[in-house]
C-alpha cells in the first residue's frame, strides 16, 4: 500500500486523536519479532506516547507486506478447505475463548491494570464480563443464527420456496484500540469464529501488557491455523492494510479510520468502523439529582476516566438548573473518590504521556472556566475529575472528542435549545437525556440523530445485546454486538429452490396478447382476471 498515505500518522503537530497511533518521526529505528502466532511490535512503542508503559522488547525480524501476504495465504488456505464452517468447529472455537476467561481473569485483569490502572471492579464490569456474556450468548445461540431464514414466495415463482443463508466472509481483519482493549479485541472476535471466518487480530500498541495476553492466549486457546494476531504499529498495521480481506473491523478515531477505509476501498473490502465523537448528555431540571449525578459519573469518570468512546463529552442544561448539578456532582464525585481523586485507586489514568499532554493543553486553554477540579499528576498520570463551565463553542474542547476526565457544561435558557447545539456537531457515538418529560423523551428520540441513545442512564445501552452498537456519519458505519456481530461478519445469501414441474409457456416468447394480458393479471395481483383470461371469458 505505497500509495496511502500515512502523513496523519507520523506528523508529531498533528492533533491526537482520542485513539490515533501515537507515534513521531522520531520513533522509526528498529523492528521486532515476528512468530507465526504474532507479531509483536516495533520500536515505535519506545516513543514518547507509550515510554512509561512499555519495557524493552529484544530486537527481531520484521513483520512486513512480505510477511502480510503470507499470513493472509495461510489463514484463506485453511477456510477455503472448510476449515471453519461447520458448526463443531465455531463452537469448539467458542468454548477455548470460555475456558480462556475462566483460567486466567486475573493475568486479564493484572494486563489492564498494567495498560491503564484499570480497578480490578471496573475491569471485571467492563471489559472482563462483557467478552463473557458475549462467549456465552454465541455458544447459546449459534445454532439457531445459522439456521436459513425461510422467507414467503410470491406467485410468479409458484411453485417454490426461498431461504436467505448465513455464509461466512471469509478472511477478516479486526483492528482494536487501547481504552477498552480486551473488550474490544474480543467481542468482534467472537463475532467473526461466530460466523465461520477466518480472523487476524491488531491490538493496539498502546496497551502493551494486553496486547501481548492476547497474542499469548489466543496462541494457547485458539486454532492457530484460523485465528492470528499481530501486534506492532503504524508499519505492521500498514503490511496489513495492503491486503485483501472479506472485511475490516476498525475501532479508533475518525482520522485513522478514513485511512482504512481508503486501503479497504482498493480491493472494495467492506468495513465496519467505530470512531467515536462528541456525546452529549442533556440534562432537565425535574429530575431525581442525586441518581442522574451518579449515572453521568458512572458514564465519565467511573467509565477508564472519560477515556470511552460512548463517555459523557459534554453536558447541556438551563442556567437556571447548572448550580445545582454542579454542587450534586461534587458531592457524588466526593463520595466515588474522595477528597482527593488524583490518588484514588478507583480512577484510571491516562493511558500515555502524548495522551495527558493533550488534555492539558484542552484545559489550560479554558483554564479560567474551571469551576471544580483541574488537578493535574503528570508523573502517575493522573487528572482530576474536572468541570468546566460554559467554554466557547470554538474553544478546542469543544471541537474535538475529549477523551478523558475534563467535563464541559453549556447553559441554554430553554432546555430544548441544547438541540440546535448537538446538532451543530457531527453525529455522535451516543446521545442521552435525563428528565422525566415524555414530549421532551420523544422530541429527543426523533430530532436528535447518534450511533445509539439512552434516557435517563448513560452507556448501558452497550451492555444490552439485543441493541446494535454502532455509529452514523462521522461517528462510524456498520454495527455489531451478539446477533448482530454474527450478522456483520456473514454474507446474507437469497437462495430459491423451483422443481421441474409447473413450466409455463407464458414466460418464453413468443409474446402473444394473450400471455401479455394473463402475465400482467398474475403480476399485478388479479389473480380473478387471470382466471377469466384462461377461460376465455376476457
Amino acid at each position: 500500500m505505497k500509495s496511502l498515505s500515512l502523513g496523519p500518522f507520523l506528523v508529531s503537530s498533528a492533533p491526537v486523536g482520542s485513539r490515533d497511533f501515537s507515534v513521531t518521526r522520531q520513533c522509526f529505528p528498529k523492528q521486532l519479532h515476528f512468530k507465526s502466532h504474532s507479531v509483536v511490535s516495533s520500536s515505535y512503542l519506545r516513543c514518547y506516547a507509550t515510554l512509561s508503559v512499555v519495557p524493552e522488547l529484544e530486537e527481531k525480524q520484521v513483520f512486513d507486506g512480505e510477511k502480510a501476504s503470507l499470513l493472509v495465504k495461510e489463514l484463506r488456505k485453511s477456510f477455503d478447505l472448510g476449515r471453519t464452517k461447520s458448526y463443531e468447529w465455531r463452537v469448539s472455537q467458542l468454548e477455548g475463548i470460555a475456558k480462556m476467561l475462566e483460567e486466567k481473569e486475573k493475568e486479564i485483569t493484572e494486563a489492564l491494570y498494567k495498560d491503564l490502572s484499570k480497578p480490578a471492579l471496573e475491569a471485571f464490569i467492563s471489559e472482563f464480563s462483557q467478552v463473557k456474556g458475549s462467549c456465552s450468548e454465541a455458544l447459546q445461540e449459534l445454532k439457531q443464527w445459522m439456521k436459513p431464514e425461510k422467507v414467503n414466495t410470491s406467485i410468479t415463482t409458484y411453485p417454490s420456496s426461498a431461504e436467505i443463508v448465513s455464509e461466512p466472509l471469509g478472511v477478516v481483519l479486526v483492528i482494536s484500540t487501547w481504552n477498552f482493549p480486551f473488550l474490544l479485541s474480543m467481542d468482534p472476535v467472537i463475532g467473526a469464529i461466530s460466523a465461520g471466518n477466518a480472523v487476524v487480530l491488531k491490538p493496539s500498541e498502546i496497551a502493551p501488557a494486553t496486547s501481548s495476553l492476547l497474542a499469548n492466549l489466543l496462541k494457547d486457546y485458539l486454532d492457530n491455523s484460523a485465528i492470528r494476531v499481530v501486534e506492532g504499529a503504524v508499519p505492521e498495521t500498514t503490511a496489513l492494510l495492503e491486503q485483501k480481506w472479506d472485511k475490516i473491523l476498525y475501532t479508533g478515531s475518525a482520522r485513522v479510520g478514513r485511512i482504512v477505509m481508503a486501503a479497504a476501498a482498493k480491493n472494495l473490502t467492506p468495513v465496519v468502523l467505530e470512531l467515536g465523537g462528541k456525546c452529549p448528555a442533556v440534562v432537565d431540571s425535574d429530575i431525581n439529582l442525586q441518581v442522574a449525578a451518579r449515572r453521568i459519573i458512572g458514564g465519565k469518570w467511573a467509565c477508564n476516566s472519560g477515556q470511552a468512546c460512548i463517555s459523557v463529552d459534554y453536558i447541556i442544561t438551563t442556567k437556571e438548573f447548572a448550580p445545582k448539578l454542579i454542587n450534586a456532582l461534587q458531592e457524588e464525585l466526593e463520595l466515588c473518590f474522595g477528597k482527593d481523586p488524583i490518588e484514588s485507586k478507583d480512577m484510571s489514568r491516562i493511558v500515555s504521556p502524548a495522551q495527558f499532554a493533550r488534555l492539558a493543553k484542552l484545559l489550560d486553554e479554558v483554564s479560567d472556566k474551571i469551576v471544580l477540579g483541574g488537578q493535574k499528576n503528570e508523573k502517575n498520570l493522573k487528572i482530576a475529575p474536572t468541570i468546566v463551565l460554559d467554554v466557547p463553542q470554538e474553544a478546542m474542547v469543544m471541537q474535538e472528542e475529549i477523551f478523558g476526565p475534563i467535563m464541559p457544561i453549556i447553559t441554554v435558557d430553554n432546555i430544548k435549545d441544547s438541540f440546535s447545539i448537538i446538532k451543530s456537531k457531527p453525529k455522535p457515538l451516543a446521545a442521552y437525556l435525563f428528565t422525566n418529560n415524555e414530549q421532551l423523551k420523544k422530541d429527543y428520540v426523533e430530532n436528535i440523530s447518534s450511533g445509539g441513545m439512552l434516557i435517563n442512564d448513560t452507556v448501558l445501552h452497550v451492555a444490552t445485546s439485543g441493541l446494535p452498537f454502532g455509529g452514523v456519519e462521522e461517528s462510524g458505519m456498520g454495527a455489531y454486538h451478539g446477533k448482530f456481530s454474527f450478522d456483520t461478519f456473514s454474507h446474507k445469501k437469497s437462495v430459491l429452490y423451483r422443481s421441474f414441474e409447473a413450466d409455463t409457456s407464458l414466460r418464453y416468447p413468443p409474446y402473444t396478447p394473450q400471455k401479455e394480458k394473463l402475465l400482467k393479471a398474475i403480476i399485478n395481483g388479479n389473480i380473478f382476471g387471470a382466471i377469466l383470461i384462461l377461460i376465455g371469458w376476457s
